[in-house]
């Protein structure tokens, strides 16, 4: 069954609607960007050759300041993907109550065939076709699915060269001696964890924080001994090993000392051991075979069976629309993380409130990443650069005071915990745009 991620977006956002009793023009205009860009951008091949590729920027809604979001590449890229991404943006900024709206770029295009010169030509292309739109107080790209903090340089530098002089609040995610900020690489996993770190307190599941560990930066995590609690432990799978779903694995078993990470997977299968799952062999497999299904020590699974597993903590961290009506009712995680955009549909939504799960929704839960690129936007334009420490310990609070907001109007409405993180954004927006006069 095809599903339309922008008409998932615009049935949340009813939803949420419905229950503000928004009037008609205040819905209408929340239900559709207020701006997009369709871009052709021809590149140079590296056999001399012409390749034409399309390419998207939206811009959903700034009543709240300039919008903010990543640059996907994707051969199945969609401008419906994009712009559902764009509007789940605007409600991530807003529900972590940052000054931003949201946006969303992508590129239809498979950067896995492609060398570094075709990924920085198709780069600055991009931004060339762009340039009008963006910029520190319009517009702030970032990176996204396939794309880094390379690209995210060349970008940078090619929109510097078109306004002549260096500019590097335009774009976040970039490397740290181009002006990025310590904590960007692991912030979506690293929000993820300080909200699970409170969903699991709501819950009554023992997550034992690790004091001492707690703010290290990832390559200090990854020098120590892989932890494996045995007995009454709490259990996770993850879902998806990207960057999200990596960091996710390194940081649950390092930050907590009472998670068992049983099984992970990737785009080629999955991976299962009831005794757990060591993250630094895991890790050393993906790196060596290009994925976690060549790690020995476990029973091979599926996607499907990861996601259906009997563990405490499920980390949905890879594509959209995975959970859904036809699986919800078989997911028995008690607490459902969602580091990955859009991955439970809305009718799973209802399913899994009502057996009971704690879902901590995509823009929430993953909002950490946007949260550390407004830091390094912050730091861009003030010059002033922080350290680790300073950068997880901000990324905290705000995580856990967007946490408790949630939370709360879930616990007054009794709604399932999106919906409640909707009402809590939504009115945020409605409340910049009615006291601009724009409705």
């Amino acid at each position: 069954m095809e599903r339309n991620p922008f008409k998932i977006a615009q049935a949340q956002l009813d939803e949420a609607a419905e229950l503000l009793k928004l009037d008609p023009a205040t819905h209408e205009m929340l239900r559709w960007p207020m701006r997009e860009l369709h871009v052709t951008i021809p590149v140079r091949m590296d056999d001399g050759t012409i390749k034409v590729f399309h390419g998207y920027r939206v811009q959903y809604n700034d009543a709240r300041g300039p919008t903010k979001g990543g640059i996907r590449w994707h051969p199945g890229e969609t401008i419906d993907t994009v712009r559902a991404l764009a509007a789940w943006m605007t409600w991530k900024t807003a529900v972590v109550d940052l000054p931003y709206g949201g946006a969303k770029g992508g590129i239809i295009c498979n950067p896995k065939e492609m060398s570094d010169g075709e990924k920085e030509r198709l780069a600055r292309g991009y931004i060339r076709a762009i340039a009008q739109i963006i910029g520190p107080e319009k517009d702030i790209p970032a990176p996204d699915v396939y794309t880094n903090s390379q690209i995210m340089a060349w970008m940078m530098d090619e929109f510097s060269k078109i306004r002549q002089y260096n500019n590097p609040g335009v774009i976040t995610g970039k490397p740290h001696h181009l002006g990025g900020s310590r904590g960007r690489e692991d912030a979506t996993a690293r929000g993820g964890m300080f909200t699970l770190r409170e969903a699991a307190r709501v819950m009554g599941i023992n997550l034992e924080v690790d004091e001492e560990n707690f703010y290290k930066p990832p390559h200090e995590l990854e020098k120590l001994p892989d932890r494996i609690p045995e007995g009454d432990a709490v259990t996770c799978a993850i879902q998806g090993y990207g960057n999200a779903g990596y960091y996710a694995h390194l940081l649950i078993t390092r930050m907590f000392k009472n998670v068992r990470v049983v099984a992970v997977s990737d785009s080629k299968g999955g991976i299962y051991n009831e005794k757990g799952l060591p993250f630094s062999d895991v890790f050393r497999t993906k790196k060596e075979t290009k994925t976690v299904v060549e790690y020995t020590d476990a029973q091979k699974i599926s996607n499907k069976e990861l996601l259906e597993l009997d563990v405490d903590i499920l980390i949905p961290a890879a594509l959209e629309n995975v959970i859904t009506d036809e699986n919800a009712d078989r997911v028995k995680g008690k607490i459902i993380l969602e580091l990955a955009n859009g991955p439970t549909t809305p009718e799973a939504d209802k399913i899994l409130y009502n057996k009971g799960s704690y879902i901590i929704p995509d823009f929430l839960a993953n909002a950490g990443g946007v949260t550390v690129s407004y830091f390094e936007w912050v730091q861009n334009i003030t010059g002033y650069y922080w350290d680790y420490e300073e950068v997880y310990e901000k990324l905290d609070r705000k995580m856990t005071k967007a946490f408790q907001d949630v939370h709360s109007m879930r616990e007054e409405k009794k709604i399932h915990t999106r919906l409640a993180a909707y009402l809590v954004s939504v009115q945020r927006v409605v409340e910049a745009m009615k006291t601009r006069g724009w409705v």
